[in-house]
């Protein structure tokens, strides 16, 4: 349960494709601030609730429910209205930012597209903020860095830049599918760490999507397990990970062989990965901008 107002509710979401229920009265909340984790096996409907809540389902597919950005209803809403919103009060990470990124565009550019297309930066205030935006999510020379083609990095480099971009308009709501899965584990405790931190910073709320039990175990607050399509089980992160109660949720315990080092601290929520901190400033050169979070 939030214990504050949602930024976003989303209440009995039903998805079908192919004739089947894909995700089926799938209903959960996020306050400010807060970072929740959706958690099953492939195919569960993870991914496929994200892009119902983006308005970017595959074609055939058909949603019904209730998707509520700050009261607002989205499900419904027209495409220019939803492409108003994605970037600016709505952002994703996805899993591979390999081919999240465009490789024929630098990623200064990228970082700061969503300054020029949602807050109307100049060309010129735009590359600035995209060296402030590099440097804030740990990207090494960020000078050199903003002037490079995504071929040109690392993996864990390649995944900054999407979370830099992601967060540049400082959106109420974030959505990270899968964002750890296609990096070592030493880039994953990075990433997660810095994701903790930001989400810390701006008080954007966090829906963290993955299958991953340790990944969970250490970046969120809450989680909510999917099974074929429906909620199964949620709660405090602690309070599923040391007593699960539906067998479902046992069952992924027992494959994911979590050790108590991986469990949240008892009585304490999930693991802040570090102290909060001053990671992503408003840019300096956002000068009458105001974001969405006060």
């Amino acid at each position: 349960m939030t214990t504050g107002a949602a930024v976003l509710e989303v209440t009995d979401l039903r998805v079908r494709l192919g004739g089947v229920d894909v995700v089926d009265g799938v209903s959960f909340a996020l306050a400010a601030g807060e970072r929740v984790g959706l958690i099953g096996e492939s195919g569960s409907g993870k991914s496929l609730t994200a892009l119902a809540v983006l308005g970017l389902l595959p074609p055939g597919a058909s949603v019904t429910g209730s998707v509520r950005l700050h009261g607002r209803e989205l499900l419904g809403g027209s495409d220019r209205e939803l492409s108003r919103l994605r970037g600016r009060d709505l952002a994703m990470i996805f899993q591979e930012p390999s081919t999240a990124l465009n490789p024929l565009m630098r990623v200064g550019r990228q970082i700061s597209e969503p300054l020029r297309l949602h807050r109307g930066y100049s060309r010129q205030a735009a590359a600035r903020a995209a060296v402030e935006l590099a440097a804030a999510v740990g990207l090494p020379d960020p000078q050199r860095l903003v002037r490079s083609y995504p071929h040109e990095l690392s993996g864990g480099q390649r995944q900054r830049v999407c979370i830099a971009a992601a967060l540049a308009c400082r959106p109420a709501m974030l959505l990270a599918d899968e964002p750890t899965t296609a990096l070592d584990v030493t880039v994953q405790a990075e990433i997660l760490a810095l994701l903790g931190r930001l989400v810390d910073d701006t008080g954007t709320a966090l829906l963290f999507i993955t299958h991953d039990l340790a990944v969970v175990a250490a970046g969120t607050d809450r989680l909510a397990v999917l099974r074929r399509g429906r909620v199964v089980e949620t709660g405090a992160t602690d309070d599923v990970l040391r007593a699960p109660a539906d067998p479902y949720t046992r069952a992924l315990l027992a494959a994911a062989r979590l050790t108590q080092g991986d469990l949240p601290a008892a009585g304490g929520g999930a693991v802040a990965p570090t102290a909060r901190g001053s990671d992503v400033p408003t840019p300096a050169s956002e000068a009458t901008t105001t974001g969405t979070i006060a």
